[in-house]
């Protein structure tokens, strides 16, 4: 939101600011990359494979100390060089988007050149794809029974031997394909899955660019919010994880679906028909990969009915559309869960019920199972992370969206509303839910940068709300892992004091002041955006009048 100062002392002018930014985003790159390169550590798991085979480290076996310490470094030079370049840009600096963005894929592709780290959920990624390359079902066979018959892509697993896969069955066929690549060799292995996620990193950072094209300030904004984005990096392009490649899907949809007006009564409905047939489609393919991204098909569907309420007539012209969507959605992740079966069903299930210690969440059931027994206090917050999703849901897209005046012939709907209301059901998902890691908020920061900026000052507040959850849980899980990551006794404060301390508190304390920020946007009132609404119809009219 917009800074006012209230001392007398000089702003720092935004060209410096913009300059020290991206010097700080570089340098965290630079403690990323070396805390990859310099082998396996307390962060980084071993790649058991023929010598020479990418990714590549020096072997140099650092010290927990300097490893979890550039870690940490990383994160917060890359949470500081995004204010400095982000409130840089509101104050009209500027660079070429596209060099921002060119230096990102870069660091991207360096970054797949090294062995992942952070979390050891790569190596369970190769065990699955082992498992269906040797005829097994990954949804019923864990790495440890696939260890146990001397397998060693699944020896290397650690901390997930004996959960079965919770991935849909697209990500399932990639992890299959790199094990074809690598054979028995996890080293290999990894590195196949790694191009994998670096080609969804760029497809996406591709289609934000594409999308925000209209608006160099937008444009540079996007760049930095994803593809040159020091946290993302760290600790999803740097960490392996599979939700890149269902995000790539997700944002692929939203970019179909920008185009798609409601048209009046009457109207051919048959291109936006196509292109929402083309967006489920879209979703469905990530929902193959993570259940997660059909929440952003819930968006668009929303954003097409949005307002439509106020005007009976309009849902004539939404049903084809909204029709369409549903149904490619369907199909899709129809053809997914028959894949999968019941098992996977189970395995999500199963997967909803977890709480990770850095949620507030932890502290809630703790204190709920002092007065009952059994699961009813993880039933109990999942009751109330459901309430709290809907709530903020609501919240969100009535104070990003705004009102809706129906389907006005002459304008149709905001073309940036299928983004905004699926970042809204993201982020009310990422904020409520309990089971919370770093990488899961790369669903907001893809969504983020469609949303606009200008008009009701709470889309920035949101952005600042992601950044400090991010690097807040990027500080709770220096590592993300337990076996054979044992920490020296001049460290273990890390555990107990900021993932089971300071992490809980940062996020709940964004929680609530998300709630107020809102709150506070509503009694405010409603803003159109420039161009858009009320002001630009009356702006139309003044300038026919002269």
């Amino acid at each position: 939101m917009t800074s006012y100062h209230t001392s007398t002392a000089r702003p720092v002018p935004p060209v410096r600011a913009g300059t020290a930014g991206l010097v700080a985003i570089g340098i965290s790159v630079a403690c990323t990359f070396a805390v990859a390169v310099a082998g396996p550590s307390v962060m980084e798991p071993a790649l058991p494979g023929r010598p020479g085979q990418p990714p590549w480290s020096l072997g140099l076996n650092p010290s927990p100390y300097l490893v979890i310490g550039l870690t940490a470094a990383g994160l917060a030079a890359g949470a500081l060089g995004l204010v400095l370049a982000l409130r840089a840009i509101r104050r009209s600096w500027s660079v070429p988007a596209r060099a921002v963005l060119i230096a990102g894929l870069l660091a991207a592709a360096a970054l797949t050149l090294v062995p992942p780290f952070g979390s050891s959920d790569h190596l369970s990624y190769a065990a699955y794809g082992r498992m269906l390359v040797t005829g097994r079902n990954p949804y019923t066979t864990t790495p440890a029974q696939l260890a146990a018959l001397g397998d060693p892509v699944a020896r290397a697993v650690q901390d997930w031997r004996g959960a079965p896969s919770v991935y849909g069955p697209l990500a399932t066929a990639i992890q299959a394909l790199a094990s074809l690549a690598g054979g028995t060799s996890v080293r290999l292995t990894v590195f196949v899955l790694g191009l994998a996620n670096l080609a969804a990193f760029a497809a996406t950072a591709l289609l934000l660019h594409r999308l925000t094209r209209r608006d160099p300030a937008r444009q540079l904004r996007a760049a930095l919010l994803w593809a040159a984005n020091p946290l993302l990096l760290q600790v999803l392009v740097a960490g392996a994880h599979v939700d890149g490649q269902a995000v790539a899907f997700g944002v692929a949809a939203v970019a179909v679906m920008s185009p798609v007006v409601r048209p009046a009564a009457g109207q051919a409905t048959g291109p936006a028909t196509r292109r929402a047939a083309l967006a489920g489609i879209l979703v469905g393919l990530g929902f193959a990969i993570k259940v997660t991204i059909a929440l952003t098909g819930l968006g668009l569907a929303l954003a097409l009915g949005y307002g439509c309420w106020r005007r009976r007539d309009s849902w004539r012209a939404v049903g084809p559309p909204l029709a369409a969507l549903g149904a490619g959605f369907a199909v899709t992740a129809g053809a997914a869960l028959a894949i999968g079966g019941s098992a996977l069903l189970r395995q999500t299930s199963q997967a909803s019920d977890m709480v990770s210690i850095g949620s507030p969440w932890r502290v809630i059931r703790s204190a709920i199972h002092l007065a009952v027994t059994g699961t009813a206090a993880t039933d109990i917050v999942k009751a109330g992370a459901v309430a709290l999703a809907v709530l903020l849901a609501v919240l969100l897209i009535r104070g990003l969206a705004g009102p809706d005046r129906g389907a006005d012939p002459d304008r149709g709907a905001d073309p940036g509303r299928s983004a905004t209301i699926a970042f809204a059901l993201a982020l009310a998902w990422l904020f409520a839910w309990p089971y919370v890691l770093p990488w899961y908020d790369a669903l907001g920061w893809a969504l983020l940068p469609l949303v606009p900026a200008a008009g009701i000052g709470v889309a920035e507040g949101l952005g600042w709300l992601l950044l400090a959850r991010t690097t807040a849980l990027g500080f709770g899980y220096l590592p993300a892992r337990q076996t054979d990551a044992p920490l020296p006794s001049g460290l273990g404060w890390l555990q107990p004091v900021i993932r089971h301390g300071m992490t809980p508190a940062v996020l709940a304390g964004a929680t609530v002041w998300l709630l107020v920020l809102l709150a506070r946007s509503r009694r405010a009132g409603w803003q159109d955006p420039p161009g858009t609404g009320e002001a630009a119809d009356s702006q139309a009219a003044a300038a026919k009048a002269t």
